[in-house]
């Protein structure tokens, strides 16, 4: 599987787990050492290091908007191990439907992601949806 592979395949499972699905799929395509970054000053932001602490980000974000988070995958772009994706998010957080654009940024590593990095294309609207203000 390609780089570009593997990040769509964990999109794919993402949005299951995000839906209420089992958290086991997304385990499977994460290396131990796995590091996720996210900007702000909301509820997700901060360095996640390690699969269990990325794996608790995965469940805080579908417990905050409540199994309604969905990622719309725009374009992916890809080099060797590093994998750039345009994505938007959809989700119901603090009683209203909200949406927000961002670029994420992957390094696969042995058919795995290593790294995931967020950059939302809105810094201020990214923190009011996390952080449940409408």
């Amino acid at each position: 599987m390609t780089s570009a592979e593997v990040v769509r395949e964990f999109h794919e499972r993402q949005g299951r787990f995000y839906g209420g699905g089992p958290i086991e799929p997304l385990r499977e395509m994460l290396t131990e050492d796995v590091v996720w970054h996210v900007p702000g000053r909301n509820p997700i932001a901060g360095d996640h290091t390690g699969i269990g602490a990325v794996l608790d980000y995965f469940t805080r974000r579908r417990e905050l908007a409540s199994a309604t988070f969905r990622v719309h995958v725009r374009e992916v772009l890809a080099s060797g191990d590093l994998v750039i994706q345009l994505a938007g998010g959809t989700a119901e957080v603090g009683g209203s439907e909200r949406a927000w654009e961002t670029v994420g940024v992957f390094r696969v590593r042995d058919g795995k992601i290593a790294e995931g990095r967020l950059v939302p294309f809105d810094q201020y609207l990214f923190d009011e949806v996390w952080s449940g203000r409408a």
